[in-house]
């Protein structure tokens, strides 16, 4: 008899802390801790799409090291992580369509496996951002796309923001399908 009134006392204070918090859910502000550069690091999954190209390989690949690297230690453990180039080829084709498993191990072999990567490219980041959304987003994941590049070859920037948009519109509560974050490395031929 008294488990069943301590259940009972617990669904009760559950019900009105759930309560509380929608009350208070507009005032809700997230700890500046929760953020790099203003980039939130909340998510549970997350995918490189990096471009490949010459002009990367050349004049930005160690930074580009450096900066995956940092990104992976603001998120000391998710649950999933995906590596593409810009045309939406995987690093890694044995786990083509699927999350890799997050482990410091994994992590190191990306980072290795980053130092020689030479996938062709185009300069132009809308295919693997596409492929990235279509082939992993789900609506029970949080899930951020970091886009590295360092020119951009197309038609149109506009277009390219305007085929994420469209890809990534909010649904009815506002919610989008991912959050997509860019890191723009510059050309500089002085740069040893």
């Amino acid at each position: 008899m008294v488990a069943t009134i301590d259940e009972g006392e617990l669904r009760a204070a559950r019900q009105r802390l759930t309560e509380e918090m929608k009350r208070l859910l507009p005032y809700y502000r997230r700890s500046d801790e929760d953020a790099v550069a203003g980039i939130p690091v909340d998510s549970e999954y997350i995918i490189f799409v990096i471009d490949t190209s010459g002009s990367m390989q050349n004049y930005s690949w160690p930074k580009v090291l450096q900066k995956v690297e940092e990104t992976l230690e603001v998120y000391p453990k998710v649950k999933g992580i995906q590596v593409l180039n810009d045309m939406g080829n995987y690093m890694f084709n044995q786990y083509a369509g699927r999350w890799i498993p997050d482990s410091p191990r994994r992590r190191r072999i990306i980072l290795e496996q980053l130092l020689s990567w030479r996938a062709f490219s185009n300069s132009s980041p809308v295919e693997g951002i596409e492929k990235a959304i279509r082939t992993f987003h789900a609506w029970d994941k949080e899930i951020s796309i970091y886009v590295f590049g360092d020119e951009f070859t197309g038609e149109s920037a506009q277009r390219v923001i305007d085929r994420v948009a469209q890809l990534n519109r909010p649904d009815a509560h506002g919610r989008r399908l991912v959050r997509v974050h860019a890191v723009g490395f510059s050309i500089d031929t002085n740069d040893p």
